[in-house]
């Protein structure tokens, strides 16, 4: 049990590591790798032994991008804090590959550099919010673009959460949703709780009142693309994730 434990913090700790040092915008995603494990800048820089201004700094580009020993030591303090709160979010992580691919179910997943919110993700794509629009200032990290048709007919209940990808704030695009109601009944039997829905390619009658319901009950935000060409969809999404 602690050579797994000990690997899969070893292999989460590389993928931060990686990507913060590969990200045009270090700062931006050490940023989001902080909010995806929910730790406070003040408590981070407490790990590190740093005044909180150091942290500040480096997120908003006041500092020049840290270098790899920087870099370690605060993916060895996020590491360490989620450990000392019973490593929930590393157990997380370590349970999705770096890829996930299932079938044709999935058209598109990515992470994104930065963290977004709701309301910035759908502005970009053209998307309209139409249940629980108050969450719209909540946080996400990337997005999976999924057949719902393929999804709902091929995937059982235990291969359907990884549609999440790396973390569960993320949106789930479903094409060829026509109203939602089905996409939505899906997600409730599961217990999926992504940090937005946008239903692609709606009908002329619009979203599904059932499917409003649910995403009301449930909490989740739920967005509208009324028609709309895939492709364009799959470049809008691919400018805001590079």
């Amino acid at each position: 049990m602690i050579e797994v434990e000990t690997l899969a913090k070893e292999s989460v700790g590389k993928r931060i590591a990686g990507e913060i040092v590969l990200s045009p915008d270090a700062g931006k995603t050490i940023q989001k790798w902080r909010n995806m494990f929910k730790i406070p800048q003040r408590m981070l820089a407490e790990e590190m032994k740093v005044m909180p201004s150091v942290i500040s700094d480096y997120e908003n580009s006041r500092r020049k991008s840290p270098g790899i020993k920087v870099i370690k030591r605060i993916v060895d303090a996020l590491i360490s804090i989620d450990e000392k709160n019973g490593g929930k979010i590393i157990k997380e992580f370590s349970e999705f590959p770096a890829r996930a691919v299932l079938s044709e179910a999935v058209i598109d997943l990515k992470e994104f550099s930065s963290t977004m919110t709701v309301k910035e993700f759908c502005k970009s794509i053209g998307a309209n919010v139409v249940a629980r629009s108050d969450l719209a200032e909540g946080k996400i990290h990337g997005y999976t673009v999924i057949n719902s048709m393929k999804a709902i007919i091929e995937l059982p209940p235990t291969e359907l959460v990884k549609l999440y990808g790396l973390t569960s704030e993320r949106a789930l695009i479903f094409t060829g949703a026509h109203r939602g109601r089905s996409s939505m009944v899906a997600l409730k039997v599961t217990n999926l709780r992504p940090g937005v829905v946008v239903l692609h390619g709606v009908s002329g009658d619009g979203v599904d009142e059932l499917a409003k319901r649910i995403a009301e009950i449930e909490g989740i935000p739920l967005a509208s693309i009324k028609g709309g060409d895939l492709d364009e969809l799959i470049k809008s999404l691919k400018s805001i994730s590079a």
